[in-house]
């Protein structure tokens, strides 16, 4: 047997699927661009998509809930200045095809009508960070309810307050074929697992949560005994630890936060200001600082959508770029931001790989893909023997954030008081209130872990969602306000 490179395989693979079906080839495409180009645009591209999903869920010892879908379209686009226009129809064919393409020229239909030269297509390059394989198939439904049944039977074994146990698993296969006006022609083959377990614990009348989880870009096969044992045993940590818990103290006080998922306030709190469309605008907290130092020494900040097999991870961008390892803040100072293809073309830089949308419906925009800090050199309980009097961060739930002032609320989800180097108890309802630039600054102590989520980060902007991955060391950061509910 003779196997294909991985970038012609998975263009293959998105013809197959997304065009020889529906009668169409690359001509047609070439033609539908043509259409848009008849007028005057700046950029042009169609994106057609096919997603199979699998879900499965388990509630009181039971599979409460199945499902299966199949979705599949063409998103056509054109971009003239700062105007877009968007079309998109889950009927894959020539007429639909063109008929996007009348409707979106229409963007530029002031302007000058011109005779477009065709550009010569070209593959565009791109990386094989992950298998191209449907996870669906990696296992049998009976494979996968009885994995569901191991989380449940684990989970009660461990203690006696576990009161109920909820678990999912989830499979994606999702196949994209970019079009551009410029001729290239892209394919991804992007396969996602993620499974998730959710404990709740009684003592007497309380009752408390603990949940935990992960995945990334491969099969069920991933989700082995090891790997469950290690989610029943966090979750069920968490619900029990925070059956102790007590009120948490407020104000303004030393923060050390955990590596790994809180890494999320980085992404939340940083991330976003840093992304494309907000500094081209102005409206970031970032804007115009490239090369002014803007966090404390030691910080170095990255994009990065090249981590073999990471939730996060895609071998080409929404737009055909090539996924990129990008320094957004190295040693404090800020070197650069992320963009899609129409604000790089806006602030006259280079895509960084970092157009993303949520399906064929959806326009693209500059997103982040795993987002994290570096590590230091401190050993992580070094850091929390330096707390005279402060909270320890372990893990986060939700969180919200200003782009314009930088300010984040964000509420830990597990979190201990410390006082004079010791850990005393854990405590409840904490939330960290700060402003992200400040926050940056008062970075004093990196621990030497770094450490990168386990899998399950969803990221939203402007109405879409996008699966993404953070990451960060053990990190000390002085003088946050804390509200607390003592």
């Amino acid at each position: 047997m003779i196997s294909r490179e991985p970038t012609l395989e998975r263009l293959a693979i998105a013809k197959d699927l997304l065009l020889t079906p529906f009668g169409l080839d690359e001509s047609h495409l070439t033609r539908a661009l043509s259409e848009i180009r008849a007028h005057r645009v700046d950029e042009a591209d169609l994106y057609f998509q096919y997603t199979r999903s699998e879900g499965w869920s388990l509630e009181e010892g039971i599979v409460k809930t199945g499902s299966f879908s199949i979705d599949q379209g063409v998103g056509v686009r054109a971009v003239s200045g700062e105007k877009t226009a968007f079309a998109y129809s889950d009927d894959i064919s020539e007429a639909s095809l063109l008929d996007a393409a009348h409707t979106v020229r229409t963007i530029s239909a002031a302007a000058q009508s011109a005779r477009v030269k065709t550009s010569q297509a070209k593959i565009a390059m791109a990386r094989s960070l992950y298998p191209g394989m449907d996870p669906i198939a990696t296992l049998g439904s009976a494979e996968k309810i009885s994995l569901l049944g191991k989380v449940e039977t684990l989970a009660r074994a461990k203690d006696p307050r576990v009161a109920q146990v909820m678990a999912g698993l989830a499979s994606e296969y999702d196949v994209v074929l970019i079009a551009r006006a410029d001729g290239t022609l892209a394919a991804d083959v992007r396969p996602l697992v993620r499974l998730s377990v959710t404990v709740i614990a009684e003592q007497g009348e309380r009752r408390e949560v603990g949940s935990s989880g992960g995945g990334g870009r491969f099969g069920l096969a991933y989700f082995d005994d090891a790997c469950i044992k290690r989610y029943v045993d966090e979750a069920v940590h968490a619900a029990l630890t925070n059956l102790e818990s007590r009120p948490a103290p407020a104000g303004e006080m030393t923060v050390v936060l955990g590596p790994g998922w809180p890494g999320v306030l980085l992404h939340e709190a940083i991330g976003h200001g840093l992304e494309g469309d907000f500094n081209r605008k102005g409206s970031s907290a970032f804007a115009g600082r490239i090369g002014q130092r803007v966090a404390a020494k030691g910080v170095t900040v990255l994009d990065d959508g090249t981590i073999a097999d990471r939730r996060g991870s895609l071998n080409v961008d929404d737009e055909g770029y090539a996924s990129q390892r990008n320094v957004l803040i190295e040693d404090g100072i800020l070197k650069g931001y992320i963009q899609d293809g129409m604000n790089a073309r806006l602030m006259k830089t280079t895509p960084t790989g970092n157009g993303r949308r949520e399906s064929y419906a959806h326009i693209p925009m500059p997103r982040m893909t795993n987002t994290y800090m570096l590590g230091g050199d401190k050993a992580p309980e070094e850091i929390v023997a330096s707390i005279t009097r402060g909270l320890y961060a372990t893990n986060f739930g939700g969180g919200q954030v200003d782009i314009t002032s930088g300010k984040f609320v964000f509420s830990a989800s597990e979190a201990y008081w410390v006082e004079n180097g010791k850990i005393l108890y854990p405590v409840k309802g904490a939330t960290i209130v700060g402003n992200g630039p400040d926050a940056l600054t008062r970075v004093s102590l990196i621990g030497n872990d770094m450490r990168l989520d386990s899998g399950v980060g969803v990221c939203g902007k402007e109405g879409q969602s996008v699966p993404v991955g953070v990451g960060q060391p053990t990190l000390r950061i002085d003088g946050l306000t804390v509200g607390g509910t003592a």
